[in-house]
């Protein structure tokens, strides 16, 4: 499992991301709002829409507020004008970092971003400098027992995943970001409980750091999604499960 997953799933599995839900809730109506604009409130045809709603749904956000978010993607409802932004740079020690954002004052959101490198020991680099070393793949996560999660990995092959990685009691299961409902509506049919799926920017290679890098990288990685604006954070640093530990156990509830 690659680093960043591995924070993102101690995360979930703590309860820290029902300390933020206003927040979640928040990122998750703009990702509605935009895929709206861009191809209508039809769920059938709009793929990014029908992915946003699942995800809405999977964070227990109330029917209310997705409705809402719909309404204003519509211009049922008023609302802001977003834009989607991808920004990209560089963590301790080189990793690559990318991160998308949703914003209605781009001109606020760069320079939010760019001083959170800059403060954490990063920079903020050109387009196109990382993102080559990132694929849009469809990441589902299936928590599982180490007894069974060899026979989940097949089931998860058998039902059209590209690749499986299996680490201690989590198994992330990559597809084509086209295949993801899919694979995923596969895996419901045979009672596997899915922890979280999502289209997903993944490293094609990974970088692990030493120790003080590591624990700078991951202040990095936290201080870019705490921000309204930001929807996603990727990078290719691979995180020692001491270390991630080590990170959890010295910061304080966020």
């Amino acid at each position: 499992m690659s680093g960043h997953s591995k924070w993102s799933q101690i995360k979930r599995q703590k309860g820290v991301a029902d300390a933020k839900r206003g927040q979640i809730f928040t990122k998750l109506a703009r990702e509605i709002i935009v895929a709206v604009r861009e191809g209508g409130t039809n769920t059938e045809t709009n793929f990014r829409l029908r992915l946003a709603v699942q995800k809405a749904r999977d964070s227990n956000m109330p029917l209310d507020n997705i409705d809402r978010a719909i309404k204003r993607g519509s211009g049922q409802a008023e609302g802001a004008s977003l834009v989607d932004m991808v920004l990209e740079g560089y963590g301790p020690s080189g990793v690559a970092i990318l991160v998308t954002a949703l914003s209605d004052n781009r001109n606020r959101t760069l320079q939010d971003v760019r001083n959170i490198f800059t403060r954490q020991g990063g920079n903020l680099g050109e387009a196109g400098c990382v993102a080559w070393l990132f694929d849009s793949r469809g990441l589902i996560t299936v928590e599982a027992n180490a007894k069974d999660a060899e026979e989940l990995a097949l089931q998860a092959i058998d039902a059209g995943a590209e690749d499986v990685k299996i680490d201690n009691n989590y198994i992330e299961i990559y597809t084509k970001p086209e295949e993801l409902e899919k694979v995923r509506e596969a895996l419901k049919q045979k009672k596997i409980a899915v922890a979280s799926a999502e289209v997903s920017m993944v490293p094609k290679t990974t970088v692990e750091l030493e120790e003080k890098a590591a624990l700078q990288t991951l202040r990095l990685l936290d201080k870019l999604e705490e921000l309204d604006e930001v929807q996603n954070v990727s990078s290719n640093a691979d995180f020692p499960d001491a270390i991630l530990e080590k990170y959890q156990s010295s910061s304080p509830t966020r």
